[in-house]
């Protein structure tokens, strides 16, 4: 075992320690789903940015700028322009709702405004989808374990859904709110130090950005400034984001910590870009782009800050594994367990088929992880499929007044077309209409056609 391969354990095992310590105080559904609706401006800023800088975030991001060049901004550019709408349009708007009927879940807001049936639909395809995420990011602690000891993939995947596991079952989002501001700090100390020193290496910000690269808003033919139409609405009404809102003291702790996360992305977005275009410039031949950021951190960097860095990258997925977890376990527990089979639940027995749903999300991400073979694929996976399903059920209920079948209807015109526009293009779509933003013009038809039709 190397010395970075323990210190990575040992970091682990204080990570799964912090989380169980702080579930001593969960005494209710509400301190286990939405920390008792106490959190600060300050912990909501942790809790969402340690959600939103993953694998995808990370690896993801930094391989797509190995290919498509500074265009890699959009991955978290994008994700950072849907937190500022997220924290100055819907975030406290919901936020009053949630707090004025109690809301637990989305499925809560859901079922109020159109129907139990869309309650169970969501959290059917919320399920189904999120498992992509949670592979996309157990794929990214794999890779990590590896180049720090050597640890075959499958134990990667693994360990990491045991140390993501151990740390959300204890305590749920109040648990994790807290071991996000530890793996936080982690996140954005190892990306300020590597990231100047891997620039050095590349002979300088002005030799990694001259090099040849497709620009700005270039990129692939699904990549680059196309990203907006598939990450800004996820951004906006992705239910463990909605969730991590409800947790908020105020409107204005909501408003606050969500802008500031927003923020950060905004910068750190440049990061992966450019280390991805450094790693091409050292490393022009890599089998895969996935590679970009492991290689980096095995072969350029002097021990102690690899050390750092994959701490750092080790941190960035462990966090959104959690907060992928948490929706799992939420959507299982709250929307599909107490919704429709036991619907005088208790609280002590939501809370047990949560822990019980994060284990078994966690056995069905490691199988999902052997499946996919791209960071990126599995995360572009969950994201249409989110955006489709949410973006226009959720705006329409906070702004007109929504009948039941409005919801199904705007989801039964979504995926299909989603799933036409992704089979016969092949993912690229046509020019800018991409398989999402075909998903969500076709769900806002179906919404509208509900709201013309008689009842």
């Amino acid at each position: 075992m190397t010395i970075t391969l323990a210190l990575l354990l040992l970091y682990s095992a204080l990570q799964v320690g912090l989380g169980v310590w702080i579930g001593r105080r969960v005494r209710t559904g509400g301190d286990f789903f939405v920390a008792g609706r106490g959190l600060p401006a300050g912990l909501i800023f942790a809790a969402f940015l340690a959600a939103n800088i993953g694998a995808g975030s990370t690896v993801g991001a930094t391989g797509v700028g190995y290919s498509d060049g500074l265009s890699a901004w959009w991955r978290n550019g994008s994700a950072g322009i849907g937190s500022l709408l997220l924290a100055f349009w819907i975030g406290p708007l919901i936020w009053r709702e949630a707090k004025a009927h109690g809301d637990l879940t989305v499925g809560d807001f859901l079922e109020r405004h159109y129907s139990r049936s869309m309650r169970g639909v969501v959290a059917a395809l919320i399920w189904f989808g999120t498992l992509s995420i949670l592979a996309g990011q157990l794929m990214g602690i794999a890779a990590v374990l590896q180049v720090a000891g050597g640890v075959p993939p499958h134990y990667g995947f693994f360990a990491g859904a045991l140390v993501a596991v151990s740390y959300f079952a204890a305590g749920g989002l109040l648990s994790s709110s807290w071991v996000n501001r530890v793996q936080l700090l982690f996140i954005l100390v190892g990306f300020a130090i590597v990231t100047p020193v891997v620039l050095n290496l590349a002979g300088g910000v002005d030799a990694v950005t001259s090099m040849p690269n497709p620009g700005f808003l270039g990129g692939g033919e699904v990549t680059g400034w196309r990203n907006i139409f598939i990450l800004v609405p996820a951004f906006i009404v992705s239910p463990g984001l909605l969730q991590r809102s409800f947790a908020g003291r105020d409107a204005s702790a909501v408003r606050r910590g969500i802008a500031f996360n927003g923020g950060v992305l905004l910068v750190f977005a440049f990061v992966p870009a450019l280390l991805g275009m450094a790693a091409k410039l050292l490393f022009p031949e890599l089998e895969t782009r996935d590679l970009a950021l492991p290689t980096l951190m095995r072969e350029t960097l002097p021990p102690a800050i690899g050390a750092l860095a994959l701490a750092a990258v080790f941190s960035a997925e462990i966090s959104t594994a959690d907060a992928v977890l948490f929706m799992l376990a939420t959507s299982m527990s709250r929307d599909l367990y107490a919704g429709f089979m036991n619907r005088s639940a208790t609280d002590a027995q939501m809370v047990r088929a949560a822990r019980f749903a994060a284990v078994a999300g966690a056995c069905a991400g490691i199988a999902l992880a052997f499946v996919f073979t791209s960071v990126v694929a599995a995360l572009d996976a969950f994201y249409a499929l989110l955006t489709v399903t949410m973006f226009v059920p959720v705006i329409g209920a906070l702004h007109t007044q929504t009948r039941g079948r409005d919801g199904l209807m705007a989801v039964a015109f979504g995926l299909p077309a989603l799933a036409a526009m992704y089979l016969l293009t092949d993912g690229r779509g046509y020019g800018v209409v991409t398989p999402a933003l075909a998903g969500i013009l076709a769900s806002a038809a179906g919404f509208a056609a509900s709201r013309i039709l008689p009842r």
